[in-house]
């Protein structure tokens, strides 16, 4: 009998052990858990595609990859800065030639499409700079990037006519109008083909590659 009582006992303590901690193992495995991974999940799910596959070959978030956009932006920009500066102190130094009084009504109006080209494509390659400031402390950086890519294309444009327009009037002035057209309408594809052509075939192959 003491045996029984015993056998009953050691039966029934572990019964009630699993009973009294029952519902607190219950609520311990349906409380839900929080991975270390859950906040950077759902950091990727907002992504956009782009963003998405920056973060996973460069590890950037789209904060530090719209930072090295711009800084790069910045740097091609500083670049076409010098050449369109270089030109438009020509251009102006150039009408207070003695030579410029001699220039034709046709050469004259090469020369000021030249000029407004060229002061033009200034306004344009410095605008980044103070968009920037205006925009600072906003949280519109994404606009700001976008913003000064397109002013910096519309002002490489207007460079790369003003050079076509410049390079026009001297040829004119060295050579005949026929062979200055001739010669510049080259110089201008010869232009367009490495700035604008060959990017655009890498751009297009590029898409067309994407799954």
């Amino acid at each position: 009998m003491t045996h029984r009582g015993t056998d009953n006992r050691t039966a029934v303590e572990p019964a009630a052990r699993g009973g009294g901690g029952g519902p607190a193992r219950a609520a311990a495995t349906t409380r839900p858990t929080i991975r270390p991974t859950t906040a950077r999940e759902a950091m990727i799910a907002a992504m956009s595609e782009d963003d998405r596959w920056n973060y996973r070959a460069r590890g950037e978030t789209p904060s530090q990859r719209l930072d090295r956009n711009l800084l790069e932006l910045l740097q091609e920009v500083r670049v076409a800065q010098v050449g369109v500066q270089v030109l438009l102190a020509f251009l102006l130094a150039l009408a207070f030639t003695p030579r410029f009084t001699q220039f034709t009504d046709p050469q004259r109006y090469a020369y000021v499409v030249s000029l407004v080209l060229g002061a033009a494509a200034t306004a344009l390659l410095i605008a980044p700079a103070p968009f920037h400031r205006v925009v600072f402390r906003r949280r519109l950086k994404r606009e700001l990037v976008r913003a000064s890519s397109v002013l910096t294309l519309v002002g490489l444009v207007l460079l790369m006519l003003s050079l076509a327009t410049i390079l026009l009037l001297i040829l004119d002035v060295v050579l005949n109008a026929s062979i200055a057209v001739w010669i510049t309408l080259g110089v201008l594809c010869w232009f367009s083909m490495w700035w604008y052509v060959l990017p655009l075939c890498y751009r297009l192959g590029g898409r067309a590659k994407r799954p």
